[in-house]
């Protein structure tokens, strides 16, 4: 898993969000669905909750410790439908400033885990960090490879934003292993980046850019992605 977080999807007919509405920086966001080869993306509604809680309750102890400790004080998601129902409002508002993405994903209509754009910062940066995790029962397929890609994608074409970057715990080799079907490129470590599970972690930072995407756009499409027709 991947710095951040979090039923039956159908499908599309391209990896292009269907959408008609607008948030301010022009991206078009209210009814969101991306499509790689294998998964389906979408934002969750209150009625995922059950495979939603489900997937989180089986999975607590393998993600918590790569995400930052919950307050004791904060109803879980998990273990309560209307925490998660506040979760997606909470979650619909930021996809409609333009702020940040999360994004459940699917693999042949069931839920399987999350992979967001957070942070997204406009101005001279043009920014945004990814983060992800899955059912560990789904693990080791590449699906949240593909997901990233398909992530990318929606970044670079649909938001126009000019670099996204993936923060990782060195020790977490299964989120690396992601970075590393990838290719995106090391940037450096950071020291005592985020809070994880109680803990002021290091995390290595990885880059990639518009310029990057445009020239490894053909192969990360033929591998992870639908064509766009």
């Amino acid at each position: 898993m991947s710095g951040g977080s979090r039923n039956t999807a159908g499908s599309a007919s391209s990896a292009s969000p269907i959408i008609r509405s607008h948030h301010p920086a022009g991206a078009q966001v209210t009814t969101l669905r991306l499509q790689g080869k294998r998964v389906t993306m979408r934002p969750l509604v209150p009625s995922d909750h059950a495979a939603w809680s489900e997937v989180r309750l089986r999975n607590g102890e393998w993600l918590s410790i790569w995400e930052p400790r919950r307050s004791d004080f904060i109803a879980d998601p998990a273990n309560d439908y209307q925490a998660f129902e506040r979760r997606c409002a909470a979650r619909d508002r930021e996809r409609l400033a333009g702020s940040s993405y999360t994004l459940g994903l699917f693999i042949e209509n069931t839920f399987a885990g999350e992979v967001n754009l957070n942070n997204v910062v406009r101005g001279a940066m043009q920014t945004g960090t990814v983060g992800y995790w899955i059912d560990r029962a789904r693990a080791g397929h590449g699906y949240i490879a593909e997901g990233v890609a398909v992530l990318s994608r929606f970044a670079f074409e649909e938001l126009k934003l000019h670099r996204i970057e993936v923060c990782i715990i060195p020790r977490n080799i299964n989120s690396k292993k992601v970075m590393e079907k990838l290719a995106f490129r090391v940037e450096g470590l950071a020291e005592r980046f985020l809070e994880i599970n109680g803990v002021w972690e290091d995390h290595l930072r990885y880059g990639f850019t518009i310029e990057e995407w445009h020239n490894r756009k053909a192969a990360l499409t033929q591998q992870w992605l639908i064509a766009k027709t």
